[in-house]
């Protein structure tokens, strides 16, 4: 008999549509956006049909998988818990605590029986070696936050539905569905910005979401911050700054416009393809407009001055007047709470990373030194790793060096569903049960939505008798490296005790039989202030002129200028939830997507024909691909998708390995990073290409 289920969020990317799914007797039969939903009103992605595929790919792991030699061999859940107790109990006893290392990919904060229970079993490692996916994405803007706010996730959203100018930097979230900012259907919500005001872009290339805009303007990789200095600049030019409404709560801001004052933008056009009247025209626009927002995304954040770049960005908010009002910038004040007592603020620098000493941030340290930590011999050598939904190989700085590390690790846990180009150099793998077999509550993805709303999901079908959910799976492993390392474990409760919990220390005044009575979810309202009255720093001030900043903003006037060369960007696509996604049939088909994109006077220069073979070469790499000659290109700059580069020995992912295509880390450079956050600089990356 068919039967419909209400499935309340996309848990596949970062817009949480609201989905119906259909079964005939237990089989997922089709998937369709939510009409009634009052959040995503119907809109699904490609990559919510997907689901389809993901819940009947024959690769996709059930049960714990132990590698032996080349072989791999199924074992029971006891059996596994107590195999891998044990040996990273061993390994810390004899190396020591930081012998054992963690990585955490991006799907973990899609899922609450990964973000929700992860904290508890990395506490009692005690290791100070765990990284994240964060550090080659977000964290300029956590850092940024957590010095000028107080909190790392006291982060302001474009209020999109309500602004009347949009300045977009760096951003397609056209193809992203938004990212740190949730707003499925967002093509539909920039096209009903640009039908009452308008949406001004800056990017190298000409993208998905600059067929939107009102304007578009290329802008040369990594120079953002000197365009984001201009414009802050032409901002003053164009009358005072509207501050009147943060009164005594704001420090620092004529500090802070005073240094920015002082940088030298003579030659901004040679610097950033922006002219100086341009500029000077756009600044006084986003004044003149009714309600205004900045906004940057991954091509300002993963830049040598991406935290630069994201503070430059408040300053520009805080100038116009547009920080914490509708149709600015405005922090979520989400029903379970990421900010406040009990979550972690964003400290920096309790601890450094044992080759090149760089500074942890939010108990992490930036993944571009893990590959060194495992490599380098001497105390504190990582020698075992925990990956959680995560692969690193594809998705992190220099991904061949890091796959060769890895080869020679002493122990190699896994939590994921797939052998991959990462996971089949583990020695035990255990893979969670579906998403649609467990309670869920997204915590992350409410916090950063352009609304305040509020969804649960429930079970919708019941676990196999040899599945486990994420949730058991780190349970178990906590019990039993406390069963033999001698210590304590407290396994947490079940996640509806938790996420209910959680609602209750929220101020929504949501309960969790609320959300179960509320089948397409909640809409709380739009965006309202809040910032004010949540700040967190010491001073209890938007605190506009850190010091770190500041010497980071002079750090800049005295950088090298030097615009030549051929420079490297990614790019994203809709059907893409990077490299993982690559096994469902639904998101693979269709033309190739795995080309290097030029402008055609760049490929003429180096006697390139269009659709021809090119070797790219970088400080660290090579690849041969394919390249395709396009005007969306801006000369100069080469882009590559990432995610691709599923070739290697022992990769289990039948349809993955058919698609052509390389993989974009293996041309980056674990050495270049953001000097403030650590965040590693993955794109604006020097390259040469020259025909294969």
């Amino acid at each position: 008999m068919p039967r419909t289920f209400r499935f309340r969020a996309c848990p596949l990317c970062e817009a949480i549509c609201g989905l119906e799914l259909q079964f005939e007797d237990d089989r997922l039969v089709a998937i369709r956006g939510d009409g009634a939903d009052p959040f995503s009103h119907g809109h699904i992605c490609p990559k919510g049909n997907a689901i389809l595929d993901l819940e009947s790919d024959p690769d996709r792991l059930t049960r714990p998988m132990r590698r032996i030699g080349v072989e791999w061999q199924a074992i029971g859940w006891d059996e596994a818990f107590a195999f891998a107790g044990e040996r990273l109990a061993a390994i810390q006893a004899e190396h020591g605590a930081s012998a054992v290392a963690a990585y955490l990919g991006n799907p973990n904060v899609h899922h609450f029986g990964h973000i929700a229970y992860l904290p508890a079993l990395l506490r009692s490692l005690r290791t100070p070696n765990v990284f994240s996916a964060s550090s080659v994405d977000q964290w300029p803007h956590q850092f940024v936050c957590a010095l000028m706010y107080g909190h790392q996730f006291l982060l302001p959203i474009p209020d999109i539905d309500r602004t009347d100018y949009f300045l977009m930097l760096g951003a397609n979230p056209v193809a992203s569905n938004g990212s740190l900012m949730t707003a499925p259907g967002v093509a539909k919500r920039l096209k009903a910005l640009t039908a009452r005001g308008k949406l001004v872009l800056l990017d190298p290339r000409r993208t998905e979401t600059a067929e939107i805009a009102s304007e578009h303007h290329f802008i040369r990789p990594g120079s953002d911050a000197w365009f984001l200095v201009a414009f802050v600049q032409a901002l003053a030019r164009k009358g005072p700054a509207r501050i009147a409404a943060y009164g005594e709560r704001l420090s620092g801001f004529e500090a802070a416009l005073a240094a920015v004052q002082e940088i030298d933008c003579a030659d901004i056009e040679a610097q950033t393809g922006i002219s100086a009247t341009a500029i000077e025209r756009l600044a006084g626009e986003f004044m003149a407009a009714p309600s205004a927002v900045a906004y940057g995304r991954m091509g300002v954040s993963t830049q040598a001055h991406g935290t630069l770049c994201q503070w430059l960005l408040q300053l520009a908010n805080l100038y116009s007047g547009n920080l914490d009002r509708e149709g600015g910038a405005l922090v979520n004040e989400s029903a379970i709470p990421v900010t406040g007592p009990g979550t972690s603020r964003g400290q920096r620098g309790r601890w450094r990373s044992r080759v090149r000493g760089l500074p942890e941030f939010a108990g992490e340290l930036p993944v571009a030194a893990l590959t060194e930590e495992m490599t380098t011999p001497g105390q504190g050598q990582v020698r075992a790793l925990l990956t959680c939904a995560g692969n690193p190989v594809l998705s992190t700085p220099d991904g061949r060096e890091l796959a060769q590390a890895m080869g020679k690790l002493e122990f190699y846990l896994a939590i994921d569903v797939y052998i991959n180009e990462t996971t089949r150099h583990a020695d035990l793998i255990l893979p969670p049960a579906s998403p649609l077999s467990q309670y869920h509550y997204d915590v992350i993805f409410n916090a950063f939505a352009v609304r305040r709303v509020a969804r649960l999901n429930v079970p919708v079908r019941e676990r196999a008798a040899d599945e486990r959910a994420d949730w058991e799976i780190i349970n178990g492993l906590g019990a039993a490296f406390a069963a033999a390392t001698g210590k304590s474990w407290q396994a947490l409760p079940p996640p509806r005790e938790l996420i209910a919990a959680g609602l209750a220390q929220g101020g929504s005044g949501l309960d969790i039989a609320a959300l179960e009575l509320a089948p397409h979810g909640l809409d709380l309202g739009p965006l309202r202030p809040s910032l004010l009255a949540r700040l967190e720093t010491a001073s209890g001030k938007i605190e506009a002129a850190p010091p770190e900043l500041l010497a980071e903003l002079c750090s800049l006037a005295i950088a090298d200028r030097k615009t030549t060369g051929l420079r490297l960007i990614g790019r994203r696509d809709v059907r893409s939830n990077n490299s993982w996604m690559h096994n469902a049939p639904r998101l693979v088909k269709g033309k190739a997507r795995h080309q290097l994109l030029m402008h055609p006077d760049d490929l003429a220069a180096r006697r390139i024909l269009d659709g021809a073979r090119v070797r790219v070469r970088s400080r660290t790499g090579e690849l041969v691909t394919e390249v395709v000659a396009s005007d969306e290109m801006m000369p100069g700059v080469a882009c590559l998708p990432h995610g691709f580069g599923h070739g290697y020995d022992g990769v289990q992912l039948a349809r993955a390995r058919q698609l052509v295509g390389e993989s974009y880390n293996d041309l980056t450079d674990p050495l270049a990073v953001d000097a403030l956050c650590g965040n590693a600089a993955l794109n604006g990356l020097p390259v040469e290409v020259e025909p294969a």
